[in-house]
């Protein structure tokens, strides 16, 4: 994405410094047109600035890396921002590191997803392919995707043990799918996701046993049901008993 801007100053060399300091960018990385040369006037009268435009073409880490920053000071919590770029795999991997951290985090990690979210948002606004971007510190995303396998089999485990669909809490679509990763060779059990977001969930189920039901509604269950007296069953004869769908 080409990024410009103008600046002005006592002289050409002072405007262009001005730009670069605004854009955080250095000379050999940008180019320079000179709009208005400096006049000196007569006697303090008709004196003008110079001025210039300014343009650099930024990378979506660029991009990432300014938005992060500013993001970051308005919360209050300033960071270190390391990034790494794959372009093979157009991945690019932002680690944060800083004082309270914990407040990025956020409860189970919702605040940095968020972060996460805005921050390929932006990035990849003007670009024509995306980019996978990821936003972590303090190795948070490790150490969750370790608890959530953790849980995976544990759960899976209970399930096997009572015989019965256990439901694991809501979780995002990425922690779902280690849920369902950790559990895709474990003998005995399937899985399933049921809801709407942001509440949808995961269902560990033991084979053989009827799935749980899915959005508050049975899948394929039905349930007997007394008719009022003297009611009849749509489409049926008079002593005839009837089902009822869920």
């Amino acid at each position: 994405m080409l990024k410009t801007i103008e600046a002005k100053g006592d002289s050409i060399d002072e405007a262009v410094q001005k730009a670069l300091t605004e854009l955080g960018a250095d000379r050999d990385d940008v180019s320079v047109e000179v709009l208005q040369k400096p006049k000196s006037g007569f006697l303090g009268f008709g004196r003008e600035p110079a001025i210039v435009r300014v343009s650099y073409e930024t990378s979506p880490a660029d991009t990432a890396r300014e938005f992060l920053s500013g993001l970051l000071e308005r919360f209050g919590t300033p960071a270190r921002i390391d990034i790494e770029v794959d372009q093979q795999e157009r991945a690019i991997r932002i680690e944060l590191s800083g004082e309270n951290m914990g407040a990025v985090i956020g409860r189970r990690g919702d605040t940095l997803d968020a972060i996460q979210y805005l921050t390929s948002i932006v990035a990849n606004r003007e670009e024509e392919e995306r980019w996978r971007i990821t936003v972590d510190t303090e190795s948070y995303r490790k150490k969750r995707e370790s608890a959530l396998q953790a849980l995976a089999q544990k759960t899976a485990q209970k399930a096997l043990k009572y015989r019965k669909p256990v439901a694991l809490e809501p979780m995002n679509p990425h922690e779902r799918r280690i849920i369902h990763s950790a559990l895709q060779d474990f003998e005995g059990v399937t899985t399933h996701s049921t809801g709407s977001e942001p509440n949808r969930r995961v269902i560990v189920t033991p084979t053989g046993t009827q799935r749980a039901p899915q959005g508050g509604r049975s899948q394929g269950g039905r349930r007997s049901g007394r008719r009022p007296q003297g009611s009849r069953p749509q489409g049926g004869k008079p002593g005839e008993s009837t089902q009822t769908e869920e």
